[in-house]
């Protein structure tokens, strides 16, 4: 083995190990659940925010979102307009509910405000679905490793999981909250060198971005795409509309960042509504400038390799291209430091789905009264361990996709988001509406999704929009049609 790629591996291991032994260091001593799962309910509103980014943005947005703009052009920012507006509306609306009400997960909220039978339902369904979506983006991470390696995908996975796993059964919420946060700047470092390399080995620098980018009649800075199709189906089949992106990622954004538990966990971890507020709004300004550098660098990569097709270069998919020019373009040394900010990427998002996996089972579905203490954290673990182990095997089921796996990722998610969104709405807003009317509500709207996704060809960025609205008029025709029929019994 040359002594260059040995630099590497040693940067690499170096890396994994690093980050472990840290990360079990700031954890600290946990008493509780609380202390696990919630970091003592005493974490910083800036590492929270920051935590939220690198827990979203995984291998997905690094290797997906560069091959995404490399095949076409810059329209998926429209979708992260939605998500700023997303945010937006879930710190005025979700987070002041949530500290009312002390909660503990984000399907704690159901349980107070209709029952305890909900709150383990919609529970279950997010841990069926973090799962499924978890294991697409840590085979992302298994690409550009398995590249430089040649290491086979599920080696790779193992590697990857194994190391996250040990600093947060170890170290609770405090240890992924900061390991977050340094994940976070050194795969934007790693990504920032690889743009730096690429601009200095065009001849003309940003001349040859702009000149390739506006090639063949093509204008791949376009950002808004005001073409509504030729008719309303095949409007609805664009994902990546100025209307679909807006209202797609506004309503996929709220529902991921107000019901999904991966992300809820860390805003009730922090110490008041106002800091958890902060908190998202910060996540909400640094994610539209990471998309859109994320969405340049693929239109760097564009100029580097002449316009040419990915499939011209050998690649099965878009998610291979950036991957190739770490390895084949990058020095040795800094190849391993790019690398390493690959594997941060994921072990963000790995660490973050372990640790709400394991909180909203136990949390929601298994704690018991009389369990405090040291029983509380030995349940506390072992869950933590089951899920590591869990998501590590989920993984090897997408080593086979060549779905762009940014899509892929978001269309698991967008499949259960609009039911529990709408499921949340009719606690939030619809003051009337009863458990039964809310789980009527609920499985329509999965129910509406399973007819969307297989009878029509409607895309995943107006998924979540329509099961929300779906689970809302159910939800209340429920509530109106079972109280009429109540009177009407009386009669």
């Amino acid at each position: 083995m040359e002594s260059g790629l040995l630099v590497d591996y040693a940067i690499i291991f170096l890396y994994l190990l690093g980050v472990t032994i840290i990360g079990i260091y700031i954890g600290g001593k946990q008493k509780n659940a609380k202390d696990y799962f919630l970091g003592g309910k005493e974490m910083s509103w800036w590492s929270v925010g920051f935590s939220i980014v690198a827990s979203e943005t995984s291998t997905l947005t690094f290797i997906s979102i560069p091959g995404l703009a490399y095949k076409s052009n810059m329209f998926f920012l429209q979708l992260v307009f939605g998500y700023f507006i997303g945010r937006l509306l879930v710190s005025v609306i979700f987070i002041p509910a949530y500290y009312k009400g002390n909660l503990e997960t984000a399907y704690d909220f159901l349980g107070k405000r209709f029952g305890l039978s909900l709150r383990k339902f919609t529970s279950t369904v997010f841990i069926v679905t973090r799962v499924l979506a978890s294991g697409v983006r840590l085979f992302a991470t298994a690409i550009p490793v398995h590249i430089i390696t040649g290491w086979s995908y599920p080696v790779c996975i193992l590697v990857i999981g194994l190391f996250t796993l040990v600093y947060t059964f170890v170290g609770g919420l405090k240890a992924v909250v900061a390991m977050d946060v340094v994940q976070m700047f050194i795969y934007l470092g790693g990504a920032v060198i690889s743009m730096i390399v690429m601009m200095h080995a065009l001849p003309n620098g940003w001349g040859d971005v702009t000149s390739f980018a506006y090639s063949n009649g093509q204008n791949k800075f376009a950002i808004l795409n005001f073409n509504l199709g030729d008719s309303f189906w095949s409007f609805l089949a664009s994902p990546y509309t100025i209307i679909g992106g807006i209202l797609g990622g506004t309503f996929l954004t709220m529902a991921s960042h107000g019901t999904d538990q991966l992300l809820v966990q860390r805003l009730l971890g922090c110490k008041s509504k106002k800091e958890s507020q902060k908190a998202l709004m910060l996540d909400a300004s640094f994610i539209l400038i990471q998309f859109a550098f994320f969405l340049v660098l693929g239109l760097c990569l564009y100029a580097f390799y002449k316009g040419v097709p990915f499939a011209s270069l050998g690649l099965k998919s878009s998610d291979e291209i950036f991957p190739k020019f770490i390895i084949e373009n990058l020095p040795h040394g800094i190849a391993g430091i790019v690398i390493a900010g690959v594997l941060a990427s994921a072990m963000g998002t790995l660490s973050s789905s372990i640790s709400s996996l394991a909180s909203s089972t136990y949390l929601d579905l298994f704690k018991f009264k009389n369990i405090t203490g040291s029983k509380e954290m030995l349940y506390s673990r072992l869950f933590t361990l089951l899920w590591g182990v869990v998501l590590i095997g989920g993984a090897m089921l997408f080593t086979d996709t060549k779905s762009p796996v940014v899509e892929l990722g978001l269309k698991i998610a967008s499949f259960t988001y609009g039911g529990l969104l709408g499921t949340f709405f009719l606690g939030l807003i619809f003051k009337h509406t009863r458990m039964v009317d809310a789980y009527i509500g609920f499985i329509a709207g999965l129910l509406t999704m399973i007819a969307i996704i297989y009878f029509t060809k409607i895309d995943y960025t107006w998924h979540t929009f329509i099961g929300c609205l779906a689970t809302i008029i159910v939800g209340n025709l429920s509530y109106f049609i079972l109280r009429n029929f109540s009177e009407f019994k009386k009669r």
